[in-house]
């Protein structure tokens, strides 16, 4: 089998861990309450990634560049802060919108970075208007209804798609400027921690709770943080961005595979065609990248 194939076949492993993973967050919110859910399982993602940490210690010699103490520290908190702010706005609007319709709104951040880069400077071209015009098409077939409102969880997983836009920016600055396993221990570790203060603060924090979600909590700790971030980064490294990215956005096809395995979840033909079309546009925006 050759390298690209393999991390061809890696990335399309995490896709499918991180689309079931919306799952487990649905069946979890049966048990305990967002925060505790999220501080509970960012914890055991952070935990999960420390013996890959001391084995790419022994074995990365990577030089970085020159960056001062104080922008790691304060990137590290700001890629914490960004993420906890998404994955709480995704795991509330889970409570009142489906697994399948969660993913594929969430996967808009594909869209969305090129768009925040042109403001940033970067450059753009067609494709990504194109992917746009496919995605907001596929969104409104989706998510609007009659008298052009929209579900609240739908929104809520929206905004979350909004800050991913700013954290995956944020982690494209910092990435090549620090070990990434340093990185994505640093913002889940802050991201557990603002998790499980708001727990304590605003959920009943029963231990019984947490045991009876121990399933859903240890696949999206271990699996979707620990294990698919890990596959992700041993699977890029012969991957295409672009292949890769096109292979991670399947995601959202199997958050709405799983919805309807497991938890029964039926889309109507409308939200069908906005989700084909959503796909489609996260295609396209990678296709001038090939």
């Amino acid at each position: 089998m050759s390298a690209k194939l393999r991390s061809d076949l890696i990335l399309l492993l995490a896709a499918v861990i991180w689309g079931f993973a919306f799952v487990a967050q649905r069946i979890g919110m049966e048990y305990v309450g967002p925060f505790t859910f999220n501080g509970v399982r960012f914890t055991l993602g952070a935990l999960v990634l420390l013996p890959f940490l001391l084995y790419k210690q022994k074995s990365d010699q990577k030089k970085f560049p020159p960056v001062s103490i104080r922008k790691i520290i304060f990137g590290v908190i700001g890629t914490g802060i960004l993420l906890f702010l998404g994955v709480s706005f995704q795991q509330i609007g889970l409570k009142t919108t489906t697994a399948g319709k969660a993913g594929f709104i969430t996967g808009l951040y594909v869209i969305f970075v090129p768009v925040v880069g042109i403001v940033l400077g970067h450059r753009t071209n067609l494709f990504t208007w194109l992917g746009v015009l496919f995605s907001a098409t596929g969104l409104y077939l989706l998510s609007i209804k009659s008298g052009f409102s929209i579900e609240h969880g739908d929104l809520l997983v929206l905004a979350c798609a909004g800050i991913f836009t700013f954290h995956v920016l944020l982690i494209g600055w910092l990435s090549p400027r620090m070990n990434s396993l340093h990185l994505a221990i640093g913002q889940f570790s802050i991201c557990a921690l603002l998790n499980l203060v708001l727990a304590l603060l605003l959920e009943p924090f029963m231990m019984e709770k947490i045991i009876e979600a121990a399933g859903p909590i240890l696949y999206g700790g271990i699996l979707s943080v620990g294990v698919a971030y890990t596959l992700q980064v041993i699977a890029q490294k012969d991957a295409h961005p672009a292949y890769a990215s096109i292979i991670l956005s399947l995601e959202a096809v199997f958050a709405a595979l799983g919805g309807w395995i497991i938890l029964h979840e039926t889309l109507s033909q409308r939200s069908l065609i906005g989700c084909f079309l959503m796909l489609t546009g996260m295609v396209i925006v990678q296709i001038k990248r090939l």
